[in-house]
Order: structure tokens, then C-alpha cells, then sequence
């Protein structure tokens, strides 16, 4: 059963879909969650408090199924290790987890893109233009939960290579760590700019496996 909390996070989404933030109102989000106003804003404070939680916790969703895609042992052929095909198959896998959580959840991305159109809050809670009051909001409640800035695309980008990275360096040759690291920032930027500017999966993976082809001194 969901907390509190996850309820009225779920409420918030769902309350964003239908309607641009600035018309997203807290006793209807505190309603659709089955809760009190009051217990809303013991649990986030303010409306700010809320977005930016909200914000958080879709970004961390998305880092969550990058670090599932880079371990799935299934992900490439035949499923087992080596720095051939499986290592590049699970990087792939995480870009196109990528691609696809932008085009289906517009918080996630605009944190990978740092586009924030007028229907969103921005990173920092209330509405785009105003930046809301760190961490609680003017009015926020005392001992309400304070959730911090969220991340925008270079902690993503670096979140992306990191995790790739510890993904992926057992199955990698001690001597050429330097050079995947290399690869797995190439990966995230390269995932990055199909967020941006989107075309063929195809196109992606073959840019993927070329980088990591480099990286393992393969022609």
C-alpha cells in the first residue's frame, strides 16, 4: 500500500497531466490522494516543496531504470560478459530507456534537457518564471520535509556515465578503465542529443557500439 507521500506525488502527476502547474491546486491534489490539506503540507510544506519532490522523485525513477537496463545480464546476445557485444547491448539498452522516458514523462525531460515549458514547475518548485523559496517555500510548514534542488542534465549526464561505468568496468580489462570511462561519457552525451533532437533508434545504437568499439580497440 502506498505512503502518504507516494500518493499524493502520484496525485500531483496525474493532476499535471490534465493541467498546466500554475492550475494545479493543492487541496484537490490533497483530495485525489485521499488525505487532508493539512497533511499535505506537513508532508511537503508548500506547493514548491511539492513540485520539487515531485521533480525528484521522476528523475530518480529514470536514473533507477538506466541502472536496470546496464545490469540486465539478458540485454545482450547470449547473455554473459566480455567487452564485445553484451557490454555495448546493455548501454544501448539504457539509451533507449532514455529516449523513451523523455518522450513519455515531460518532467523527466525537461531535467535531462533543462526545457521547462509553461505547463511545468521549474526546478526549483512554483511557476516557470519564479524561481520558489529554498527549500520550504513562503508558505511552507514548520517541520515540513525540505527537498532539495533537483538535477538538471549535467548531473544526469554524469549520473548516466557513472552508472554505466560501475555497470560495466568488472567486464572491462583493467588496463583500458581510462578508455571506457571515456566511452560511457561519450554514451551519455550521445543519449543526450537524441533526447534533444530525436531520430532513428538505429542510428543511436550504431554511434553507441561505434564508441565503445573504439574504446575496447576494436576496428
Amino acid at each position: 500500500m502506498p505512503t502518504a507521500r507516494e500518493s499524493l506525488l502520484d496525485a500531483a502527476y496525474a493532476a499535471l497531466a490534465a493541467r498546466p502547474w500554475a492550475g494545479v491546486r493543492m487541496v484537490d491534489v490533497a483530495a485525489e490522494a485521499g488525505v487532508s490539506r493539512q497533511t499535505l503540507y506537513n508532508e511537503f510544506g508548500s506547493k514548491e516543496g511539492l513540485a520539487r519532490a515531485l521533480v525528484r522523485r521522476e528523475t530518480e525513477g529514470y536514473i533507477a531504470g538506466v541502472t536496470r537496463a546496464l545490469a540486465d545480464p539478458g540485454a545482450g546476445p547470449g547473455g554473459s560478459g566480455g567487452t564485445g557485444g553484451d557490454v555495448e547491448a546493455r548501454v544501448v539498452a539504457a539509451a533507449a530507456w532514455t529516449v523513451r522516458a523523455a518522450r513519455t514523462n515531460p518532467l523527466v525531460r525537461a531535467a535531462l534537457t533543462g526545457c521547462w515549458s509553461e505547463r511545468l514547475p521549474t526546478p526549483a518548485g512554483g511557476t516557470p518564471g519564479r524561481r520558489g523559496p529554498y527549500p520550504g517555500g513562503a508558505n511552507s510548514q514548520p517541520g515540513a520535509r525540505a527537498d532539495g534542488l533537483p538535477p538538471g542534465p549535467t548531473d544526469l549526464v554524469s549520473r548516466f556515465s557513472d552508472c554505466a561505468m560501475a555497470a560495466l568496468e568488472a567486464d572491462w580489462p583493467k588496463e583500458d578503465l581510462p578508455e571506457l570511462g571515456t566511452a560511457c561519457a561519450t554514451a551519455a552525451r550521445l543519449t543526450l542529443s537524441y533526447v534533444v533532437a530525436p531520430a532513428e533508434p538505429e542510428d543511436l545504437a550504431r554511434q553507441l557500439h561505434r564508441a565503445f568499439a573504439h574504446a575496447n580497440h576494436r576496428p
